[in-house]
Order: structure tokens, then sequence, then C-alpha cells
């Protein structure tokens, strides 16, 4: 399905794109393509005064925050290094951009990502980042049942696993909002911003 409009109160949302997330191997693109789209995007958007949210995920030292609960799949241990969790150089230093820090798969919950958005009048938001089937379809499925108008940028997105990058594109995304490219979604803000 092809992208219909965008609001006039779009924001573009952009998960996870940081250094260790994006130094990860990820398919179907690497994560220094999908940081090449994200930033594309964010300077449309910004060049058309619609508000950049930049999410990122952090997590205490000791665990303490980590999310509770038993799962057979636990997140990997370890020491993470320096700097893991700061937005990559390539999208960060925009003072007007919205930063929301998480501590969970999702950017809405336990965050105020939904008052930013609301205060500003969003409507719809316009998601990529990493991890495909993690960060961002988690944010699609709460966005969407929040009552927002979801957007997909396919390819300004990739995941740790093929197979669950393409199980979100083709099986989850479509019945949460409407996907396009990177350049599809610039061309409609181009005309919508005239």
């Amino acid at each position: 399905m092809a992208i219909t409009t965008l609001d006039a109160g779009t924001a573009l949302v952009l998960v996870d794109l940081q250094n260790a997330i994006v130094a990860a191997p990820t398919a179907p693109r690497g994560g220094q393509d999908v940081v090449v789209r994200a930033a594309e995007l964010a300077e449309n958007f910004r060049e058309h005064g619609a508000p950049v949210v930049m999410v990122r995920v952090t997590a205490a030292a000791d665990g303490s925050d980590a999310v509770p609960g038993r799962c057979d799949l636990p997140s990997p241990a370890g020491v993470l290094p320096e700097a893991w969790d700061e937005i990559v150089e390539d999208l960060s230093g925009h003072p007007g951009d919205i930063i929301v820090t998480k501590r969970n798969w999702g950017a809405f919950y336990g965050t105020d990502l939904d008052l930013q958005l609301r205060r500003r009048g969003v409507t719809q938001i316009v998601l990529a980042g990493i991890a495909t089937s993690i960060g961002v379809e988690s944010t699609a499925r709460s966005a969407h049942e929040r009552g927002y108008h979801v957007t997909l940028a396919t390819d300004a997105m990739s995941d740790l696993d093929p197979e669950a990058h393409r199980n979100s594109i083709e099986r989850i995304f479509p019945k949460l909002g409407e996907c396009g490219t990177t350049a599809e979604i610039i061309e409609l803000l181009a005309k919508t911003r005239s």
C-alpha cells in the first residue's frame, strides 16, 4: 500500500539509532545505511518545521532498571562499551530535536513521548530505526493503539534477524499503518508543506 497523506501534525520518530545498535550486524541493510536514510528524513522534517524525535534506549550498568519478568531468550549480559547509548553523531546535535530515553522496547511506555507529541499537535508519526521487529514495531503498535496515524519508512530500518524484519514489514506494519520509502515520504512531505 502506498502512503496516502501526511497530516499537518506529523513528526519523525527515529528509534534506537545509537552507537552500539548501529554498529551491530543487521539485515537487510547495515546500520550506517539506515542512518544515512534517517538523516535525510530528519533534515527534510527540520526544513519543513516538523518535529524530529530521537529515541534512545539505555540501562543502568548494574541492571537494576531492567524490565522484570521471565523469558525464554533473555537479553545478553555483559559490560556495555562506553557511549553505547548515545545517538550516533550523524543524527545528534540538533537543539530543536526532542530526545526521548526509554528502558523498554517501545518508545511510549514509561516515557514522555506521547505528551511531547500531543503538546505539539502531532496526529501522525513517521517511524524508522533499528531493530525493525523490536523497538520500531513496539513503538508502531503503541502509536496505533494511541490513535496516531503511523507511516513506516521501510528502507530506513533494519533488524538483527532478517526473517523478523521481513515479518514486520510484510505482516505487521500493513495492519498498523502505511509503508513507504524514504524518497516517497520526502516527496509527500514537500507536497503537503508547500
